[in-house]
């Protein structure tokens, strides 16, 4: 980091000291709670007194940053990035963490779906649908798992009605179009009374796009140069500018439920759906030198499609309780999932199936002289197989079951917190004869204490363990998504984590602030490491377990600028970073995210409102021994917002203009970053209609 980029953003956050916005009606229906109240958990806490760093993202803040996936839904919040396998596979990275380091719930419960396996898979979580979506971390995080060890998303649907409709039928509706990947998406949802506190509910959205359009070169400027050696066509095709062949995508999802909703809090409901995803992968550029770029001329020109089908149930239910216990609440869910990987040809080269469901069973206690929590039990079932000239990865079976505890003390000026999870987690492949079991334990410790001013000062330290996955365990064959020939070892020991987060949050009738910074050290830490060896023309990559540090900071800040009528003029900043290695020579750990700077100019709470931002990205070159560097970048973006019916509606007309100068952008923490940059000028329009 340049000292005057360093002054520039700390010019920006001092001067900006996110402001409070008017906490919206406590709206079930819509899920307009309140933004400081977290939901993800087995009750609200206030996310201005939980231990650490919390993002919560709904409402008009959500729509902004509405795209098809959750990773580039959420790739602008603090401390998260995105994998990019182009525009239509895409999953949240926590503070450099992601894959088995990282759960995406959908109402409390697992997305069902082999993304984890491979960045080319997409995450089965449609955030069309999505009504709030909450990232957390900390003690809160060890209720969902042990797979949470880097933290939790959260995707928050209305697919189960959380009240009855007070007058008759209640629709919520949203459209958009985007003009970088021409794309129309539509979605709908209708909550039905029937009487008797028993609602219907259905749902269903549509999504289509062509191929996207890119800012500047499609491909880097490393291999431009490489393909200028070769010469010929390939120099040619190097020089590729507009839409990337291969990206487009078509995608449906339809849904239904009934629900009862009793006069005591009492609830119960079922819901059914049905996901299909079909979309490209983008292809790469044909190289002769095979050494330098092995396996990538297999695909390069192949058009690869992935049609994924996902079928799931859904039940949530809860039955208030008297004395020491508020209620029991039950949360499950099952889904039958499957992908085709289909070649140029129509041929499916590689079918993935998997079958899952997963169980919460969760005991809420009353608050007695400020101290509650929350208890309960978990299991989870996995029966994954892949078929095909793909299938690195054998027909594997995971089982896990968890105890969980999170506890809170309101003791005054200072609040304290604590989490436990223990885990048995049986990972077993009958194809290649092995089976491994692990108990892992997890215990986290935080508190806050009001220092005065406005500010409150959290500290909170974690001890988490992690089993590895099937994936890690047993993988053996050629992978196309990530270029190399992949090999597990099925005797790793458990992933372990110590950790330390410090947050100190402040907040006034016209400034917020809040700067977190967090430190973790693994012990057994799993990454793939190259051997330098090549097994079918592709090279080999390893999974080791090393030691590891990871570190890092995060910044949000506005001030109020002044205010006109109901509109209020605020800037704002938010700043992350984080470094990581392996420990003993291992150098940097491969596709951490860089600094990142975004400062902006807001109009809010008015019928009209809009943004002016600038994200700055720097470029990334501490990188690990087989990693290209990545070239920085500045993106201008800007909103105008309107709301038609009044500013306690929920209905908003939007429109966008991100990467207004069309600059060349590629994400590190992406596989494809010399081959697939972010999208170009986008001009986006979206209408949020409730009634």
């Amino acid at each position: 980091m340049s000292p005057r980029l360093s002054l520039l953003a700390l010019l920006l956050l001092s001067a900006a000291p996110v402001l409070a916005e008017e906490a919206p009606p406590a709206d079930e229906q819509h899920g307009l709670v309140d933004p400081e109240l977290i939901v993800t958990a087995p009750y609200a806490r206030d996310r201005k007194l939980v231990a650490t760093a919390v993002t919560v993202l709904q409402g008009d803040d959500l729509q902004r940053q509405l795209r098809s996936t959750i990773g580039e839904t959420l790739a602008r919040q603090p401390g998260v990035s995105a994998s990019f396998f182009g525009p239509n596979a895409s999953r949240p990275i926590l503070r450099g963490l992601d894959n088995e380091r990282v759960r995406v719930l959908t109402d409390g419960i697992g997305s069902f779906d082999v993304s984890n396996t491979s960045v080319d898979h997409a995450v089965a979580a449609n955030p069309l649908l999505a009504d709030r979506i909450e990232i957390l971390r900390g003690p809160a995080a060890l209720l969902f798992g042990s797979g949470a060890i880097g933290g939790v998303v959260n995707m928050r649907d209305l697919r189960i009605a959380r009240e009855v409709p007070e007058d008759g039928p209640h629709v919520d509706a949203s459209a958009g179009y985007g003009s970088a990947a021409q794309e129309r998406n539509l979605a709908t949802a209708v909550n039905m009374p029937l009487g008797g506190g028993f609602v219907a509910h259905v749902d269903g959205s549509f999504l289509e796009t062509g191929n996207y359009r890119t800012g500047g070169f499609v491909f880097s400027d490393g291999l431009r140069r490489e393909a200028a050696k070769e010469g010929g066509e390939v120099a040619e095709d190097a020089q590729a500018r507009g839409r990337l062949d291969n990206t487009a995508a078509r995608t449906w999802d339809v849904g239904g439920s009934i629900g009862w909703i009793g006069a005591d809090g009492a609830n119960f409901g079922v819901a059914v759906s049905h996901l299909q995803n079909r979309y490209g992968i983008p292809n790469g550029l044909e190289l002769g030198h095979e050494e330098a770029h092995a396996g990538e001329e297999e695909h390069a020109h192949e058009d690869i499609t992935l049609n994924m089908r996902q079928t799931r149930v859904d039940v949530r239910g809860a039955v208030p309780l008297a004395g020491a216990f508020k209620e029991v609440k039950l949360r499950a869910g099952w889904a039958d999932y499957r992908h085709d990987e289909i070649e140029s040809d129509g041929a499916i080269g590689t079918s993935f199936f998997n079958k899952s469901w997963e169980a919460r069973l969760e005991l809420v206690q009353n608050n007695v002289d400020g101290w509650q929590g929350a208890s309960g039990v978990q299991y989870f079932s996995r029966n994954f197989r892949a078929v095909g000239e793909e299938a690195y990865i054998p027909a594997n079976e995971t089982r896990q079951f968890g105890i969980f505890t999170l506890q809170e003390f309101d003791l005054g000026a200072v609040r304290l917190e604590g989490g436990a999870r223990f885990e048995h987690a049986n990972v077993q492949s009958a194809v290649i004869g092995r089976e491994r079991s692990f108990n892992a334990l997890s215990l986290s410790a935080g508190g806050s204490v009001d220092v005065g001013g406005g500010f409150r000062f959290a500290l909170s330290g974690a001890r988490t363990e992690r089993a590895p996955a099937a994936e890690e365990l047993f993988a053996n064959g050629a992978h196309a998504a990530t270029r190399a020939f992949e090999i597990g070892n099925a005797n790793f020991a458990k992933e372990r984590q110590l950790g330390v987060e410090a947050a100190l949050r402040g907040s006034g009738a016209d400034w917020r602030l809040e700067v977190s910074g967090f430190f973790n050290h693994f012990n057994n830490y799993i990454f793939l490491n190259p051997t330098g060896a090549e097994e079918d023309e592709l090279p080999v990559f390893q999974y080791s377990q090393a030691n590891a540090n990871f570190w890092g900071v995060e910044v949000e800040a506005s001030a109020k600028l002044g205010q006109l009528g109901s509109t209020r003029f605020n800037v704002t900043g938010l700043l992350d970073y984080t470094r990581a290695t392996i420990l003993n020579g291992g150098g940097a750990v491969p596709r951490i995210p860089p600094l990142r700077v975004i400062g902006g100019v807001e109009a809010v709470g008015g019928a009209v409102g809009g943004r002016v931002e600038i994200e700055h990205v720097t470029a990334k070159d501490r990188t690990a021994s087989f990693e290209t560097t990545t070239a920085g970048f500045s993106l201008v973006n800007a909103s105008l917002s309107w709301k038609p019916f009044g500013t306690e509606t929920a209905t908003t007309v939007m429109l966008q203009a991100n990467n207004i100068f069309d600059v060349e952008a590629r994400r590190h923490a992406s596989f494809l970053k010399d081959v697939a940059p972010l999208f170009g000028r986008d001009i986006r329009v979206s209408v949020r209609l409730s009634f």
